[in-house]
Order: C-alpha cells, then sequence, then structure tokens
C-alpha cells in the first residue's frame, strides 16, 4: 500500500487539521506529516499544488487526493476498518456520522469567536458573543446524549474514542481555552479528550510553534 501524507496547517491555529490527526494518530494508522503555514506568504502556491480546495487538511495516497475532513476520515476508514474510526453498531454509526456532519457545517458562532488557539492563557470569559451560548448548548447536548446512549463502554462519545471524538477535539480545546463553565458529564468527556495522548502530543508540538497568525483570520 503506497504511504500516506496527510498535509495540515500550523498546530497551534489549525482546528480542521487537529481533527483527521488525531484520529489516524490515536488508530496506529501510520502516515507521514507534512505542514504547510497558514498565511505565509507562500501559502497560495503551497496549498495549490497539493490541495483542489485551496485549504488544509488534505491526504495524498499515491496518485489519490482526498480533501475535507470528513473524507480523509471516510477514506481513512476504508483502508483501515479494523481501526475503529467509526462505531460497529448500525444505529450508534449513523448517529456518530450525523454529529459529525453537523460539527462540520455548523456552529459558525462558536467557531468565529472562540477561534483554537493552544497557546493563550489569557482568554478565559472572552469570546462570548451573538449566538456562541446556543452553540455551546448545543455541543454539550450532544456530548450528554451520546454518552448516556452510547457511551458506556469507555470515556467516549461512543465508548472508545472515534472520529466523532476527532470532529469535536477543536470545540473541546476552545470551551478550555475560554474557561467555559461545563456539567459534569461534558468536564469528564472533556478532560478524556484533553488527556488522550495523541492531543498532548499534538498540543505539545503547538506550543513549541514560533509562529504567529492574526487571530481573526483563524477558523
Amino acid at each position: 500500500m503506497s504511504e500516506l501524507t496527510l498535509v495540515i496547517g500550523n498546530k497551534n491555529y489549525s482546528s480542521w487539521s487537529l481533527r483527521p490527526w488525531l484520529a489516524l494518530r490515536h488508530a496506529g494508522i501510520p502516515f507521514t506529516e507534512r505542514m504547510i503555514l497558514l498565511f505565509d506568504e507562500n501559502w497560495k502556491e503551497a496549498i495549490s499544488a497539493v490541495s483542489p480546495s485551496r485549504r488544509v487538511p488534505v491526504l495524498l495516497h499515491g496518485e489519490r487526493t482526498i480533501w475535507e475532513t470528513l473524507a480523509i476520515l471516510e477514506y481513512a476508514h476504508e483502508l483501515f476498518p479494523e481501526a475503529g474510526l467509526w462505531p460497529e453498531d448500525r444505529d450508534a454509526r449513523a448517529t456518530a456520522r450525523s454529529i459529525a456532519c453537523e460539527m462540520h457545517a455548523g456552529f459558525t458562532a462558536l467557531r468565529n469567536c472562540m477561534p483554537m488557539n493552544l497557546r493563550r492563557t489569557d482568554l478565559k470569559g472572552k469570546g462570548r458573543g451573538t449566538g456562541v451560548a446556543e452553540d455551546i448548548a448545543r455541543v454539550c447536548e450532544i456530548w450528554r446524549e451520546c454518552r448516556d446512549r452510547y457511551g458506556k463502554g469507555g470515556d467516549f462519545l461512543f465508548g472508545g474514542f472515534g472520529a466523532a471524538d476527532a470532529m469535536f477535539a477543536p470545540v473541546v480545546t476552545r470551551l478550555d481555552t475560554y474557561g467555559v463553565e461545563l456539567d459534569g458529564t461534558c468536564a469528564a468527556y472533556s478532560r478524556a479528550v484533553l488527556t488522550l495522548p495523541a492531543f498532548v502530543e499534538w498540543r505539545d508540538a503547538a506550543l513549541q510553534e514560533p509562529w504567529i497568525v492574526p487571530e481573526d483570520e483563524i477558523d
């Protein structure tokens, strides 16, 4: 099998890059990481050479190019079904894909007002713009329902860590960075994500990055 290459942006900022990286790393799926610096003067040329959408992340597999996070997760699932990126149970799997798609398409207020920034420690209580409270409430509703219905076998939404958790991981970091108070179920889930070894690896690398990107350009 040809080697997988995952093209990502800066780890401190790129929430979309985090998602497939985290899923692949935790699942033990081998891949090579390639970073293209966000908003660098060479960004447009570099990203255009590998991504039809001119965005990260993008997965390269031989002559094949897969862009968009959910497409990458589905492709990885097809290649490595034993990795358990999606639940085995059909009902659970349908729900996992539904909430992953909801995350992909929604929560704009939360993402705009609370950009991912793993380096900042001075943002507690900030980022409370219009619509953010409603987005947070919906996120927490999803987490509680999934943990209650499907999560009894582990610490994550469907028991073991999977693609749906990877999709919500950047939101976990945002709620932590901006000091959002959570109920017991959601707080426990957030701790599980933040202490996942693969996430700790990503965060440690992010904190060592020297690059600073204007926050109003980050999603």
